[in-house]
């Protein structure tokens, strides 16, 4: 089946005429079906979407589209993996600077994720109630969980605690929602979102510290290295 799948695939390309498409390798084969499945689940529930329309999204065959991944949800979950991970990446934490300043670093990193890669981002933030169990699940909360110990990283804080912890939880809801919102929109300038939410962050800090004594701690701490030399 995966011969008759590729030889298929070759007679196709042969039919669009003596240009063509160049021959891509296993992994380039792989990672444009993966690029088509994003596309689709960033507009359109995994419900909705069949190996049908990933082949034709990507001039496949529905063969081929098998013998990648076995099946839809294995499609699924290769392409929210893969947009994890290169959302892991660009998030690895920088080394120099304030807090605060660190922390801007990272945030412009997201949003460099958010506009290059918006298909990956869409996809894994967007989606049915049914596709936060399971392994499609574990990769949504893995990904929340790397950004919360990058922002804690940044912060300087090793064990957040609890007010600490949901006030910055609900900062990166904030944050999510800010980014799926621009890249409907578009109608703010990127730099003044990042400042916009930097700030709403350090103003939910203040109020939070008014609650727990350690955050108000760290505010006080954060706010005095902003303010020094």
């Amino acid at each position: 089946m995966a011969d008759r799948a590729v030889a298929g695939d070759k007679a196709r390309s042969r039919q669009r005429g003596g240009r063509g498409r160049r021959r891509l390798s296993v992994d380039e084969r792989r990672d444009e079906l993966i690029e088509a499945a994003l596309q689709l689940f960033s507009t359109r529930s995994p419900e909705d979407i069949s190996i049908d329309d990933v082949a034709e999204a990507a001039d496949a065959s529905r063969a081929l589209v098998y013998h990648y991944f076995g099946g839809k949800h294995e499609l699924y979950i290769a392409a929210l993996r893969s947009a994890a991970k290169k959302l892991s990446v660009l998030l690895e934490p920088p080394t120099e600077g304030k807090p605060l300043e660190r922390l801007r670093i990272s945030l412009k990193r997201y949003f460099d994720f958010v506009e290059s890669h918006a298909a990956g981002y869409t996809a894994l933030l967007r989606g049915g109630p049914a596709d936060r169990s399971g392994e499609a699940g574990e990769i949504v909360d893995g990904t929340r969980q790397l950004l919360l110990d990058r922002i804690l990283h940044s912060l300087d804080v090793a064990a957040p605690p609890p007010i600490l912890r949901i006030t910055l939880r609900c900062w990166m809801a904030i944050v999510e929602t800010a980014g799926l919102d621009w890249l409907e929109n578009r109608d703010i300038p990127r730099p003044d979102l990042e400042r916009l939410l930097v700030d709403q962050l350090a103003v939910t800090m203040q109020t939070a510290g008014r609650h727990d004594p350690d955050t108000g701690a760290l505010f006080d701490r954060l706010s005095q290295e902003e303010m020094s030399g």
